[in-house]
This record gives C-alpha cells, structure tokens and sequence, in this order.
C-alpha cells in the first residue's frame, strides 16, 4: 500500500515491479501447467440457474464479479472467487445463436458494489467483518454464456473476444479471464463426480441438467484451459450490498435528471457516505444561476421508499464542479440540513423535483401554483316563476 509522504518517482518504480512480478510469476506457473483454484459461490449458481431457464432457445449470459487473491508463497498460485452475477440491460441481443452483453447498466452495477466494497474494507479492516484474506479489491472476472446443443468449450469468437480485451490492458487493466460455458438439455447426474473435472450440474425444473463448464485464459498463454470449481455456500463468502435504486430503476433516475434541469436547475450526480456506513448514498448537487447556495439531495439506495434529505452550503470560491466527489466533498462539510416544510409528507409518487419545489416556496423563493377560477361576467336572464312552459308543438309530442 502507497505511504502519504511515498514519492511519486517511487510510486511509478514499485508499480512497474509489482507488474513485472507478477507476469513473471504468471509464466512459471504457466510453464509448470498450474491454473489457479476457483470457488464458486452458490448464489452464482442459481443466478445462472434463473437465467439459463428463462431464456431456453437462445443464447444469454452475464457478468461475474469476485476477488482474486494472490498466494505470493513459491508454490502457491491464486484463487478467484466468483460472488454473483450480473444481468445485461433490455439492449442485451439474444438469439439462437448470438449472444450481445448490453454494458451500460453493468457496468454501472459493478461500479456501484466496486465503491461499497472499497468503503467496507475502509471502515472494517482488521475487524471480525473483513477477514484478512478478502481485504482485496471487488473485481470483474468475466462472463459466462449459454451455447446451443453441446458445444461445451469456449468458440473461436470468444477466443478473438477475450483476447481483444486482455491485450487492450491499458483500459481493463485485466491480465486474466474466467469464461464459463452453459449448456442445457443434459441428462440429470445423481451424486458428485468422484474424479477432477472442470463443470458440474445443476437440476433444472424440466428434468433434465444444467451443465457449467469453467475456462480460465490468460494474457500470456492465449489460449483457453479448464479449471476446476468448488462451489461453497454464499454464507461463507462476503456479501454483495444491495443495488441501488439508481440501477435498478434506471428510467426513474432519467426521469428524475430531466425534470430538475428542466427546472432550471445545474446538476452534477455521485456516490457518497454520509451516514457512516455502506450502502453508499446516491447524491445530486444542485443550484441555480447566479445563486449563492448550493442544494444537496441525498437519496438512499431504497429511494424512492426513502424519503430524500436536503442540504444547504454556501458557494465555495475554487468549486470545480467537473470533479463532483471533491466538490461535494467540500460541500457536506460545511452544509446545514434543510428543515421539510410545514405539511409536507413525501410518498413514492413525489419526484425530488416536488421536493425542491416544496422547499423554496417555503424559503419564500418561489411562488405557489396559483389556481385558475374562471368567472361568469352575466348570467343569462332566468324565466318569471309564474311564466307558463312553452307549448309543444305536434310533432315535438310524438319524438
């Protein structure tokens, strides 16, 4: 770990040899044939399990996020932890025989159990709650995908696809690749095989067995070679927090963006712990032009059946409002929570624009939505009480 005072000429050197020891140690073990070990947890398994079953015909699959945990000993080599999956958004193409990852919502989820994490091994380190062996940083391990009939290895355009990435190290920082391969339609096997091999089954509703074949590939070997998975129970692996509700309702955050800008309001969004523990808070800075203050929302991941908070901080000369986390950073410590104005009562139908709405016309800074009544100048003239009704004539009475 980089000391605070550790020069950045230093920094640089330690990097380089810490990237050189380890492509070294990467070839020996590939040079003796050692693939790493890999635990699976059965959370993973079942994810898998939902998703191979709801799309049957067609090809599917999902990312994978875990830990890599180095053995630095002279025989040691690492293991990977798979922890659990994570679905495509609804651009993800599923066919027969295509398989397309939509990444926009995954990589925001990652991101999002990526910053959780980091700030649990802060707050915990050297704790009963973050065993050493895990204080290690969340990472992507691959993705699996479902094949038709048989075809149990990795295809040729997997091979092209996860070389693209390995070799593009400067912007996946990845040296390394789990690909599992699912098939469905097998034959059920009852009981553990009782030799090493690198997939297992898993019952699916119909009868028949889902199979998982694990691949493991490295940047320096470039091809594919089996791994062998245990699976253990999730409750023996670190727990994924949560998704917040900025991923899982993607379209209400949208919704929420347009309708504060169309306000008139300059937004910037982030992650940010405010209570002192994680889940993270999903947060917006707000403010208009010319003011003098800024509005702070802070939404928990449970939004919108959480109610937001709001804050208030002065302008701060030096705010560079292109770097959201150091500007609210500099904000939360000096703002002052704003009061919920009298009668207000938020629900699940309210938008944080109500909120804000809300807030400045009871600050005296907005006029209330004014009702429009309309009203009758002159009503027309009613008939004399004792006027006889108006005759019909013959035809009208028989209509």
């Amino acid at each position: 770990m980089r000391a605070a005072d550790e020069p950045e000429l230093l920094r640089i050197l330690r990097g380089e040899y810490d990237h050189i020891r380890k492509r070294l140690r990467g070839m020996a073990m590939i040079s003796r044939g050692i693939v790493p070990n890999l635990v699976v947890s059965q959370r993973a398994v079942e994810r898998m399990l939902v998703a191979a079953s709801q799309y049957v015909a067609d090809e599917t699959g999902e990312a994978m996020v875990g830990f890599a945990v180095d053995d630095d000993s002279p025989e040691g080599k690492p293991t990977f932890y798979v922890l659990d999956t994570i679905s495509p958004d609804e651009t993800a193409v599923r066919r027969s025989h295509t398989f397309q990852q939509g990444d926009a919502l995954q990589d925001e989820a990652i991101w999002w159990l990526q910053e959780n994490w980091h700030y649990h091994r802060l707050q915990h380190r050297s704790t009963d709650l973050l065993p050493a062996r895990f204080d290690v940083p969340l990472r992507y391990l691959g993705d699996w995908h479902k094949q038709p009939g048989s075809m149990i290895q990795p295809s040729h355009g997997d091979l092209m696809t996860a070389l693209s990435w390995l070799d593009d190290d400067d912007e996946s920082g990845l040296d390394f690749l789990l690909v599992p391969i699912v098939t469905t339609g097998h034959t059920a096997v009852v009981g553990a095989a009782d030799i090493d091999v690198n997939y297992f089954h898993q019952p699916m509703a119909d009868g028949t067995d889902m199979r998982v074949d694990w691949w493991y590939i490295h940047r320096d070997v470039r091809v594919f070679q089996p791994v062998r998975p245990q699976i253990v129970a999730p409750d023996t692996l670190p727990q994924m927090m949560k998704y917040g509700w900025h991923v899982v309702l993607s379209d209400r955050l949208t919704s929420e963006h347009y309708a504060l800008e169309d306000d008139g309001l300059l937004l910037r969004t982030l992650f940010y712990e405010c209570d002192g523990e994680v889940p993270l808070e999903f947060c917006f800075i707000a403010i208009r032009q010319g003011a003098s203050v800024f509005t702070l929302l802070v939404t928990q991941h449970d939004y919108p059946q959480s109610p937001p908070r709001a804050y208030q901080a002065p302008f701060v000369a030096g705010i560079d409002l292109m770097d959201p986390v150091a500007t609210f950073e500099t904000l939360w410590g000096i703002a002052e929570p704003i009061p919920d104005p009298a009668g207000w009562s938020w629900s699940e139908d309210n938008y944080l624009l109500d909120y804000i709405i809300a807030i400045e016309i009871e600050a005296g800074l907005r006029e209330p939505a004014r009702i429009s009544i309309p009203v009758i100048d002159e009503l027309p003239p009613s008939p004399p009480l004792d006027a006889e009704p108006a005759k019909q004539t013959e035809a009208e009475e028989y209509e």
